[in-house]
């Protein structure tokens, strides 16, 4: 026996659908919270979480990679301008000598069982800057990848703090589990704006500086500053991004000095 309310229910359709209402959207991840997790998990493989308890230095060095990271970061382009400037201009010695030393720090870190993520990464790229430098048969074409890097990098950070998605702030809000609610917070949102235009000022300075050399083909001179622009400023940067991020983030149990 069915009630007046029973009838009243199966005469309404808006109460059917109602139940057939499908799950909220924000069951699954949005671009931003991808974009966080991807950025905030490159940020934590390379030593830079936030939430642990370690010296500004300590940080800086992880993230380098440490001598070995340095070596693989440093030399197989410093081996490169070297040769091809003693050898008065010899493209192919210097090509191959500096793709093959970076093959063998990649051949190394397989047999030790070591994470080759980054030196098998950089042997890819200087293979690649070499392959064209070859087809080309220009020297300065070796190092038009990392010119398109930093003008990649560059817009991206600049385009992400002028939206209001700064993509620091989006590495940072994954690592501390607080997704993007710190765009809720004036604080946060300001420091993570500020951070993010300075790291794309890196990569556009890298530009400025490097591309007159592609364009006049100085090709020692490019190589050299590719090198001084490279980590010796990518270390401070490193620094300062980690002091401001945990001044926002203080560990716990640390009280904020409120003079």
């Amino acid at each position: 026996m069915t009630t007046p309310q029973d009838r009243a229910g199966a005469e309404d359709p808006s109460a059917e659908r109602h139940d057939l209402v499908p799950p909220a959207a924000s069951d699954s991840p949005t671009a931003s919270e991808l974009l966080g997790q991807a950025l905030g998990g490159a940020a934590k493989r390379a030593g830079l979480d936030p939430a642990e308890d370690a010296t500004t230095g300590h940080v800086v060095w992880r993230a380098m990679g440490g001598w070995r990271g340095i070596a693989e970061s440093v030399l197989p382009g410093l081996v490169f301008v070297v040769l091809f400037t003693i050898t008065g201009q010899d493209l192919v010695l210097s090509l191959v000598a500096s793709v093959g030393l970076a093959a063998v720090f990649t051949i190394i870190r397989l047999v030790q069982r070591s994470p080759a993520a980054a030196a098998f990464g950089g042997l890819v790229a200087t293979g690649v800057a070499a392959a064209l430098a070859l087809f080309t048969g220009r020297g300065e074409d070796n190092f038009v990848p990392g010119l398109i890097t930093n003008a990649a990098y560059g817009t991206g950070l600049l385009v992400s703090a002028l939206i209001g998605w700064s993509l620091i702030g989006l590495a940072v809000g994954f690592l501390m589990n607080e997704g993007t609610a710190w765009r809720a917070d004036r604080r946060k949102r300001r420091a993570f704006f500020w951070l993010t235009i300075a790291w794309a000022a890196l990569f556009y300075a890298r530009l400025a500086v490097q591309l007159p050399l592609y364009l006049a083909g100085e090709v020692a001179a490019l190589g050299t500053l590719k090198l001084i622009m490279g980590l010796p400023l990518f270390a401070p940067m490193v620094a300062v991004t980690w002091l401001a991020v945990r001044a926002l983030y203080p560990p716990r149990g640390t009280r904020l000095d409120e003079s």
